[in-house]
């Protein structure tokens, strides 16, 4: 049997985050739990990596070995009857032997919400960071262009970050919104590191606060942690899509 690939969006608020964990519940276990029930078997389901506690996904990747027959609608449909109301599947295919989420993938594309209104915002509260003081989107947005390209973010890795290289190749940083409104904040890289996303929007509501100049590059030189902006809120953050090689994905 081939391995089956399956794409999930879910409302990480109430989730102690994709992974497994003995503290609370985890998206990994509801979704393993739904996929063991359409399977009438244990299912291991492998992600293209871990979300924090808080954090949301359109399109996770999971990849996992059927340990029976079943078509493709049963994976898709069936699942998704199993599932809580804030996971859901919304593709299922056959994909290419080999095929790991998490190891086959060749990029990830993230968005971070802000909502910079003047006052909160109910219909925003799961999804964005309330900024009530205007922030200055065009030096955002300037800076934001000192990130792409490869650099060393050790700078921008939370404590215990156990990565091998520090070193990521940035391929889009984007902001784009009004001060008063929304904004969005969309980052593409190959990979990404601890909180590594969380603590560059982080220095760039400072610079759009005005507490920095654009110290991008000098901050990223130096290595330090407590040289960047402190860590965003994990609830503005939202994993799009994840990217794969034709060789091992569509």
């Amino acid at each position: 049997m081939s391995i089956i690939r399956i794409t999930v969006e879910y409302d990480g608020t109430d989730y102690v985050g994709w992974a497994r964990q003995p503290n609370g519940p985890s998206v990994q276990a509801a979704l393993e739990k739904a996929l063991a029930i359409v399977a009438q078997a244990p299912v291991l389901a492998l992600a293209s990596g871990r979300t924090d506690a808080g954090v949301h996904a359109a399109g996770q990747v999971v990849s996992f070995a059927p340990p029976c027959e079943r078509p493709l609608k049963a994976w898709h449909i069936g699942v998704n009857s199993e599932l809580p109301r804030d996971i859901a599947v919304v593709k299922a295919e056959h994909a290419p032997d080999g095929f790991d989420a998490r190891r086959s993938a060749s990029g990830k594309r993230y968005r971070y919400q802000i909502w910079n209104g003047p006052t909160r915002s109910p219909l925003h509260a799961r999804t964005a960071w309330e900024i009530f003081r205007p922030l200055n989107v065009e030096a955002m947005a300037r800076a934001a262009r000192e990130f792409l390209g490869e650099h060393d973010f050790a700078a921008f890795r939370a404590e215990g970050c156990d990565a091998r290289t520090t070193v990521r190749t940035m391929r889009r940083v984007d902001v784009t919104g009004i001060s008063g409104g929304g904004i969005a904040i969309e980052v593409e890289a190959t990979a990404f590191l601890r909180h590594m996303v969380r603590a560059m929007v982080g220095t760039l509501v400072d610079i759009g606060h005005g507490k920095r100049a654009n110290d991008i590059a000098r901050v990223l030189a130096s290595r330090d942690r407590g040289q960047a902006g402190p860590t965003a809120p994990p609830h503005g953050l939202c994993l799009m899509e994840v990217y794969y090689n034709r060789s091992v994905g569509p």
